[in-house]
């Protein structure tokens, strides 16, 4: 018996030596040496601080106070990238935790890193409850990335997005006609249209997503909502691993929430289901066609694992509802912000908009010919992209732009600086101008560099892009054929990155009805 005690005694002991060493080998020693092996290579960025490294002055994003209006919003929405790449230039690398991230400002290595998917993958997320919200193909990687990308294409191909327009037309006027309401016999209306931009952008994934099932997709989007809600409060406190395990009040009602988003969506699917096994032809819905898709994968193959489960199903459509919400609501609205700022570029527009659709609905065709509406699009997403910078993990060690990459380290790439950089996009980089964009995007660039990303770039580039611009230009050629728009005295300009980029204090503008021009 001495022996074994004597066994276990050293065992103790070296477990009690082994697990400090390790913890200290992680928190201190090897980013240190990562340090040393970057600063070799003439890379130049941050000292590592133990621990933490520079998590704070990464995340401390957010202000209370509003700022100038002005379209220079780096310093406030990346404060810490701004400052950096003052000082360290276009390439730099900071830390967050022991974790070293290597920040790219270079579009040509950017394309580069977005091109080469299987050596930079998508960090892993190791917050659930951003699990809980969404998942799916845009988070899966390899052989399951690639079968999802290849079911869901179908769904947001041209000739299905045409079938989709009626139902965005739909969405677009019971918008308008509940803000002619709000009107009386004021000759003009102040309101706050964020929030109803944003529940614009729902009701049309709704319908779209949802087609006949529509009453189902408003309840699925009202629960997406208040989770993604309540996620944005958790992103702005530290998560601590495993604390979804203790109870607390959020974490128990965004469970709640997905168990019951996921009993509707299973509902749904079911109905769809049993009507196409016994013969009926599907929707034209996004649902639908997903089905029919993943139907005929399953069919051509003659193997179950060549499509999607049906749990796999719904999280790609609870992804529809997060990604569409949150990518449209913010164009749309940034769009009426800027257009409000500069009045001469909304009448431009609206113009365009009487010449080609007169009173009517917009429609399919006529869209195309939108030229001046599609500029300014373009450049509302330049100044105020949704997602504000892109993230991969150097799966292994690598090189890039000459610089050997070690392993696990994090690459961010700041589209917002990208964006705004003067070198790239001339001295008005700042300043909201359509006209850089008169000759598409490959030509809106001073130095014929291809440094635009509001939808990602690369395999991976956003899949759901063609469907926001077409649900963006519909909404946009109804807003200004009912109303013009001018900023209100009480608008507060505070942009800020919580998951997307959105206006603080929403987006108080003063409205007023449109008299149809005469020649139309």
């Amino acid at each position: 018996m001495s022996q074994y005690r004597w066994v276990a005694s050293w065992c103790a002991v070296a477990m009690a030596m082994v697990v400090p060493w390790k913890m200290l080998e992680w928190v201190w020693f090897k980013p240190k040496r990562l340090e040393k092996f970057l600063r070799q290579q003439g890379l130049t960025g941050t000292s590592y601080k133990l621990l933490f490294g520079d998590t704070k002055e990464i995340m401390q994003t957010t202000k209370l106070e509003p700022m100038n209006l002005s379209d220079d919003i780096m310093p406030r929405v990346m404060p810490f990238v701004h400052r950096a790449i003052q000082t360290y230039g276009k390439i730099f690398f900071a830390w967050l935790g022991p974790i070293p991230t290597l920040h790219i400002i270079n579009p040509e290595v950017v394309r580069d890193v977005l091109s080469r998917m299987n050596e930079f993958q998508k960090p892993r997320k190791n917050n659930p409850y951003i699990k809980i919200l969404s998942t799916g193909v845009i988070d899966y990687e390899g052989e399951k990335w690639s079968k999802h990308r290849k079911i869901i294409n179908p769904a947001f191909h041209a000739e299905k997005l045409k079938l989709m327009a009626p139902a965005m037309n739909l969405s677009c006027c019971e918008m308008i006609k509940r803000w002619e309401t709000l009107f009386s016999n004021e000759q003009s209306l102040e309101l706050d249209v964020f929030p109803h931009l944003q529940t614009l952008s729902g009701d049309v994934i709704s319908r779209t997503a949802f087609g006949s099932s529509y009453e189902e997709g408003v309840r699925i989007f009202d629960l997406q909502n208040e989770n993604g809600s309540i996620l944005m409060h958790v992103i702005q406190s530290l998560y601590i691993p495993g604390s979804r395990f203790f109870p607390n009040s959020r974490s128990k009602r965004m469970e709640e929430i997905d168990h019951e988003v996921k009993t509707l969506i299973k509902g749904v699917i079911h109905k769809r289901t049993i009507a196409m096994e016994a013969g009926q032809s599907m929707h034209d819905d996004l649902l639908g066609i997903l089905l029919q898709s993943n139907y005929n994968e399953i069919q051509e193959t003659g193997n179950k694992k060549f499509g999607m489960s049906i749990d796999e199903i719904i999280e790609e459509c609870k992804l529809f509802y997060f990604a569409g919400h949150e990518t449209v609501g913010n164009l749309l609205v940034w769009t009426m912000i800027l257009l409000s700022r500069y009045p001469h570029w909304q009448e431009l527009a609206r113009e365009e908009v009487f010449q080609v659709f007169a009173h009517n609905q917009p429609n399919i065709d006529g869209l195309s010919r939108l030229k001046i509406v599609n500029m300014i699009l373009l450049e509302v997403l330049r100044l105020y992209p949704g997602v504000t910078a892109l993230y991969r993990m150097c799966i292994k060690e690598t090189k890039v732009a000459g610089i050997n990459i070690p392993e696990e380290t994090l690459v961010i790439m700041p589209i917002l600086a990208l964006h705004h950089d003067q070198e790239t996009w001339g001295d008005d980089a700042m300043e909201f101008n359509p006209q850089r964009f008169s000759q598409g995007v490959s030509n809106a660039t001073t130095r014929g560099q291809h440094s635009y990303f509001p939808f990602g770039g690369g395999p991976r580039i956003c899949i759901g892009q063609n469907f926001a611009m077409l649900e963006a230009k519909i909404a946009m050629a109804i807003i200004l054929q009912r109303f013009s728009f001018v900023l209100s005295p009480s608008y507060s300009h505070a942009p800020q990155s919580i998951i997307t980029l959105q206006p603080q204090y929403g987006a108080h503008l003063i409205l007023r009805k449109v008299n149809l021009p005469k020649s139309v």
